[in-house]
């Protein structure tokens, strides 16, 4: 049945002029059964275009893509304009969609001209790697120039930007890596500020997930939740990296509601995404802030909701998880300083992301430098009487007690430690 279905394609295919069957003179010497399929390699992938509206194709071209020559190629056959085609069809498939947009990012990736030199250039002084390198290159320079326009027309013709506010964080990913692909290719960045651009990033800010916390989906399936927490957080990292590029243009700051888009990401900055997916968000936020003036220190609102729910957090992580001692020392002693200044709720911050415990186990192990700033962290929290029982119960007496019998240099703070807690 796959045979007779496969014959059927090649006899369509060859009818519309996609694939080449052997000439007329050759057909007549065998039977119709025994004809051959010509379709060269370099051909095929151009050809391929053609027939772009079929899903299976799509997902070939999207495997094919993979390789950066084929993509070169892929890219020089003018597949932009049928790409977005693609995109524009009023009832596309997810799956589809997906895959398109992943084509779309292989050709658009600026990285994609490095790896070309690297993995595309002459072997062993060859020149024919040479020749095909400036080939592509060539080909490369004269179609980066259409793509920014070509991209963006799709935001434009159809509802702006559409498919960043499609409800599919993993599409809303691509989408926002797309067009920051287009930022760097056009960094004027003109041809995105003239669509709503804007609007998809409100909507990739307001994952659904980050706000239905009382979902069964919550208590009853952690693991579902905890991979749909993960995608969400992706598609924000990616809207925020987006952001923050769009944020050079003086135009775009001036379309956008600053204030709206500051309380969204504070709002993220709190939510429970990974960590790691906080790192752009924050650094939007202090680039989002810092255009209506100068920063306060920890004392500007925006600073210190990046430093209680991503910086905090984030040296916290390397305290329990680097296995370099210096990495721990360096984290530890700036935990100290951002609470010497008086950051508001920093201790709280600490307690909350289970701190006490690795700072305690960090006496015992680090440095001289690095157990200092432990044992000034660790007396901040026990300024709190909610925080006794936890340095208690994470060891802390005995520790304390050995440095101050010894003499140790930290003994006095060791002593004056001890003095705060229950024992």
């Amino acid at each position: 049945m796959n045979a007779i279905v496969g014959r059927t394609q090649q006899q369509f295919l060859a009818r519309i002029g996609a694939i080449e069957l052997e000439d007329e003179k050759n057909q007549s010497e065998v039977t119709t059964g025994k004809q051959l399929t010509l379709l060269p390699w370099m051909d095929g992938v151009a050809r391929l275009v053609l027939i772009l509206g079929l899903e299976d194709d799509t997902r070939a071209l999207e495997k094919l893509s993979v390789s950066n020559g084929v993509c070169q190629i892929i890219e020089a056959e003018g597949v932009i304009d049928p790409l977005i085609n693609v995109l524009k069809q009023p009832k596309i498939p997810e799956i589809l969609m997906e895959k398109t947009l992943d084509i779309l990012a292989r050709i658009l990736d600026p990285s994609k001209e490095m790896k070309s030199k690297f993995y595309d250039g002459p072997v062993n002084g060859s020149k024919e790697g040479s020749a095909a390198a400036i080939t592509a290159d060539a080909a490369h320079n004269v179609y980066q120039k259409q793509i920014p326009g070509k991209v963006c027309s799709l935001w434009g013709d159809c509802s702006p930007g559409w498919i960043l506010k499609t409800p599919t964080p993993r599409l809303q990913r691509k989408a926002a890596s797309i067009l920051e692909f287009c930022t760097v290719i056009d960094p004027r960045m003109e041809t995105i500020i003239s669509v709503d651009v804007e609007s998809g990033l409100d909507v990739v800010f307001q994952q659904k997930i980050l706000e239905d916390m009382e979902s069964e989906v919550v208590n009853q399936q952690p693991e579902k939740y905890a991979l749909e927490v993960e995608e969400a957080g992706l598609a924000i990292s990616a809207a925020s990296r987006l952001f923050t590029k769009l944020l050079d243009s003086e135009n775009f700051c001036q379309k956008i509601d600053s204030a709206h888009f500051t309380k969204l990401l504070c709002d993220i900055l709190e939510s429970n995404i990974p960590l790691n997916n906080k790192d752009w968000v924050a650094a939007c936020l202090v680039k989002l802030g810092s255009l209506s003036g100068p920063r306060l220190g920890f004392e500007d609102p925006i600073n210190m909701e990046v430093t209680l729910y991503e910086t905090i957090p984030r040296l916290m992580e390397q305290i329990k998880t680097s296995f370099s001692p210096e990495a721990k020392e360096a984290a530890v002693v700036e935990l100290n300083r951002i609470i010497s200044e008086g950051v508001v709720d920093s201790t709280r911050a600490i307690a909350s992301e289970g701190g006490i415990f690795p700072l305690v186990k960090l006496i015992e192990e680090g440095s001289e430098r690095a157990i200092d700033a432990c044992l000034a962290i660790l007396y901040n929290l026990s300024m709190d009487s909610e925080n006794h029982s936890a340095i208690v119960a994470a060891g802390a007496v005995p520790v304390l007690r050995r440095i101050v019998l010894s003499q140790r240099p930290q003994w006095t703070r060791a002593l004056r430690l001890l003095r705060t807690l229950p024992t």
